[in-house]
């Protein structure tokens, strides 16, 4: 059995001019290796209020769907090709960051499309901030959990009939970041490694449940953040690119229990805005570094 955390951060962006930071949120998931799965009612475990920032920004990126997804999957013209981004009037205001941290990387992040990977933990924030910026849950993923001295989380603490599912989780995953999108907007993730874990570890629980990640969510990676950081040749650089590394070297203190998702989201979220001061980024440069899940996979099978 394997655990590892993932961590997302969100952004939701309007086709006209963003008012703040709309929708920012981070995502924490841990996922393990099982081979069964049944259904069970679903309790979100907690609910909080995040922090404030903002970006003041119109862009506009085509061609793309505002469908969110449903049981049924999209059908193949719902789906972006060959996306053209645009990015004007470009005025910011407050910068963000995503960030996410993975334990023993290298190791624990091989082979992870296979499909008895699991999701036991997700936690997001929304840095627009406000009422109900935050959510946090358990997820049951119906067999033993190991690595519990690594992340905190026992096949006790989930494997109850009050833990959700993801099959269950994901419906209340998509109404809540519906909730809280501008309309005809869009939906920025960002994630310390996701093209190497965080986001094919989603697209194989949104397969695995019959659901398709909507096509208005793109996708970013801040492992190259902290890269192009390392290979500035400035005097002051991190000892490493890790969560841990960056949270040491901006002196970030921690919050809550570390591996737990929303401690490590909330410290993502800190590490983010750090990278983007230090490297002048801006949202533009950020959504052009971002994909969506069909432009990602699609990318995959091109490599292989």
């Amino acid at each position: 059995m394997r655990s590892a955390a993932i961590y997302f951060s969100m952004l939701q962006a309007p086709r006209g001019r963003i008012h703040g930071l709309a929708n920012f949120c981070w995502e924490s998931f841990r996922g393990i290796s099982c081979s069964h799965v049944n259904s069970s009612s679903l309790k979100p475990l907690a609910s909080k209020y995040g922090v404030q920032g903002g970006y003041s920004r119109r862009w506009i990126r085509r061609p793309m769907t505002t469908k969110t997804g449903g049981r049924n999957k999209t059908n193949q013209a719902a789906k972006p090709s060959n996306l053209v981004r645009k990015i004007v009037d470009e005025k910011v205001s407050t910068s963000t960051a995503l960030d996410l941290n993975k334990a023993d990387e290298t190791s624990k992040h091989q082979q992870i499309h296979r499909k008895a990977d699991r999701i036991i933990e997700i936690a997001l924030q929304d840095l627009a901030g406000g009422e109900n910026s935050t959510f946090q849950t358990l997820v049951n993923p119906g067999c033993f959990v190991a690595n519990s001295h690594i992340h905190g989380i026992t096949s006790n603490m989930v494997c109850r009939p009050d833990v959700p599912r993801m099959e269950q989780l994901i419906p209340i995953l998509l109404q809540f970041i519906k909730s809280r999108q501008k309309p005809g907007g869009y939906v920025l993730w960002g994630a310390h490694n996701s093209f190497a874990f965080d986001l094919p570890f989603l697209i194989n629980e949104f397969s695995r449940c019959s659901y398709e990640i909507p096509p208005n969510w793109l996708f970013m990676d801040t492992i190259p953040l902290a890269r192009e950081l390392m290979k500035s040749g400035g005097s002051n650089l991190p000892s490493g690119i890790s969560l841990q590394a960056l949270r040491e070297h901006y002196k970030i203190p921690l919050v809550g229990s570390a591996h737990r998702a929303m401690s490590d989201v909330r410290t993502l979220s800190m590490i983010l805005q750090m990278l983007t001061f230090d490297l002048k980024l801006t949202l533009p440069n950020l959504v052009t570094r971002s994909f969506t899940a069909f432009e990602y996979v699609n990318n995959k099978r091109k490599k292989s």
